[in-house]
Formats: structure tokens, sequence, C-alpha cells
């Protein structure tokens, strides 16, 4: 089934406005939240929107909250979320790293006591309406295990980095640190489908092919999936997400972040206030001419694209290809939405007072 976008983003306006979110920050999220599902990251888009509310039942979500910087100099800040939306405090601290890009030629914030804020991609490719290069990370619910572990430590912590170019489209780098994200093991629950070995094991650290193995007590795996596949390179980058987002600026790290999926419950002593982001803006002509980098990016991304591919493969994709392909198809044919998440939405509608969205 597929449905219209702006119908999809005013349910999900007004659900949000309906738990008590200011009209502009309910604007600001559904915006955030529908930029997935027309990238095609389906796993946190609209599908998400019932676990916001079930956090905000729960009294993790402020839906009036005080952003403010607690910390500055020139180049750098500290922002408190007071416990807000991320989807509404990414924006916000995404905004003070360009500010202080344009100021000092490049802008980093660190946020502590925010929420998940959708998918990374979204907020570095801000950065690009000011010919900037944005850095979008952020840490998440402790489902991943380092490598050599059984325990869950880590999150999926994605990176993301987005660089202008000129005549072609934006490199746009959006990433998770773990093999797979959680949110595709909710995909494949849906579509009653397995998973495939080197993204999950079970609780006593064997490969699984159980999407709900995780769910059971087992644990996503490191970007590489095990040792011979170099998941302790994925271990590592996951690591230094969190060290940014987390340890950087006084949010919860490792196994005290507080957790988005509903089959954990947050951690009886956190360390650090909510879940923490890290961003960076950086002006392009603080290095060379923004039109001379981005005349050499298209020359990169020209070359790339001619690389002549392996037998069976049409070409060779820029990072951000298939996101910016479906979101050109998507914007003409609607947003294809599964049928359990479509119910999910309707009953969240109907508790709340707000009407679905006709196909």
């Amino acid at each position: 089934m597929h449905f219209d976008l702006s119908q999809l983003e005013n349910f999900t306006k007004n659900i949000l406005i309906k738990i008590g979110c200011s009209e502009k920050d309910a604007s600001t999220a559904a915006k955030v939240l529908l930029a997935a599902d027309l990238r095609g990251v389906d796993s946190h888009g609209v599908a998400r929107l019932s676990g916001y509310v079930r956090l905000w039942e729960a009294n993790r979500i402020n839906v009036r909250p005080d952003i403010r910087i607690t910390h500055e100099t020139p180049s750098t800040a500290v922002v408190d979320g007071d416990g807000g939306l991320g989807l509404v405090v990414a924006p916000f601290a995404m905004k003070v790293a360009m500010g202080k890009a344009n100021i000092a030629g490049t802008g980093w914030v660190s946020v502590r006591n925010s929420n998940h804020y959708g998918i990374a991609g979204i907020h570095a490719m801000e950065a690009l309406k000011q010919d900037m290069i944005g850095i979008s990370l952020t840490n998440a619910s402790p489902l991943v295990s380092p490598t050599f572990s059984k325990e869950r430590l880590l999150g999926t912590n994605p990176i993301s980095v987005a660089i202008p170019a000129g005549n072609q489209p934006p490199f746009v780098l959006d990433m998770a640190t773990t093999t797979a994200a959680n949110g595709k093991l909710e995909i494949l629950q849906r579509k009653q489908k397995e998973a495939p070995l080197g993204w999950i094991q079970d609780k006593e650290g064997r490969p699984s092919s159980s999407p709900f193995a995780v769910k059971e007590g087992g644990a996503l795996l490191p970007l590489g999936g095990d040792r011979e596949h170099g998941s302790q390179k994925g271990y590592g980058l996951g690591a230094v997400v969190d060290i940014f987002s987390a340890v950087l600026s006084g949010a919860n790290y490792g196994p005290w972040v507080p957790p988005f999926v509903a089959f954990l419950e947050p951690h009886p002593h956190p360390v650090g206030e909510g879940l923490g982001h890290f961003f960076g803006a950086i002006r392009v002509d603080a290095f060379r001419p923004a039109d001379e980098f981005k005349s050499h990016m298209d020359n990169w991304i020209k070359r790339f694209r001619e690389a002549e591919p392996v037998a069976g493969q049409e070409k060779v994709l820029i990072p951000g290809d298939p996101e910016r392909e479906l979101e050109t198809e998507r914007r003409q044919q609607g947003i294809p939405l599964l049928e359990p998440v479509v119910e999910d939405l309707k009953n969240l509608g109907d508790r709340l007072g707000v009407d679905w969205v006709q196909k």
C-alpha cells in the first residue's frame, strides 16, 4: 500500500500535537521522521511513531523542552535537549554547529539529554544548504555485543557524512556501525522472514538467523559480523560514536543508554543525562574556494561512477545514490507501508483521536 507524503506528514504532526508538542516542534519532527521513509530507510520512518508515543506515555520524553546551550567556545558547544524528542533536538544542535562554522570555519556540537533522532543522514545533509560538510553521529539502545562478547554494550551508533558537489548529487554516507540496524530486524519480523547470518547472535553468542534473537536475549553484531570478517573495526567505530556522542557531552553511554526499544528497560543507575548525539559542520571555503572544491568533487564522483562493475552489476554506486533515487520515486508514487505498520498507525490514531489518512 502506498500513501501520500503530505498526508502521512500531517497525520504524524497531528499525533505529536495530541501528546503536547508545539505546532512548530511537531512539524519539525514530522518532516525528519518522514524523510526516512522518503529515502527508503523504512525502519526509521513513520513506523517508529508509536515508539515515540510509548516513550512519552512512560514519561521519558519532554514534549515542551527548553533546548539550550550549556557550554560553548567560538567553535564548539554542548547542547542540553531537556529530554525532548531527538527529532527536534538534533535540528537545533545542527543549526548551532553551522552557526559556529560560519564564524570559525568549523563547528562541533555534542548533545546530552536527548532521545532517538531518526536517521543520521537528514541532519548531516542540512549542512549542504550552506556549502558545508555535515557530520552526524548518535548513540542508541544497547543491543550490540563487542567482538568476542555476549553482553550488549553498544548501540547501532550510526555515522553520517554529507559532502556537497557541483553538478553531481552530493556524497551522503549514512550507515550503522553494525552489520544491520535493529529496524531491519523489525521489518523482517513484519515480513516473517529470517535474517542473514552475520547480523545477530543468540544469547549464548552463537550465530542466529532468527529476527527475534535480540528480543530473546541475543545481540546485534558489529559491522563485519565476526573477527574473521573485521568485526573489531565495526566495534571500534561504534565505540568512537558512543564516546563522541555521550562521554564528551555528559549523556549516558554504553549499556546505560536509555533504550528506544520496548523490550528493554532503562538502566536503574544512569551515568549521564538521556541519549547523546554529535554534530559537525565544516565550511568548505575554510580550506579552499567552494566552487573549486565542488568541481573536484564532481570529478571524484564521476570517476567512481565510471568504475568498471563486476559481472552481474550494472554500475558502481556513490553513497547516497540509492536513497536519492528512492526519494524521487516515492515523491511521485507515495510512501509504501506494510500492513502491520498501517494497522499500528490506525490504532494509534484511534487511541489519540486523529483520523488516519486515505490511500
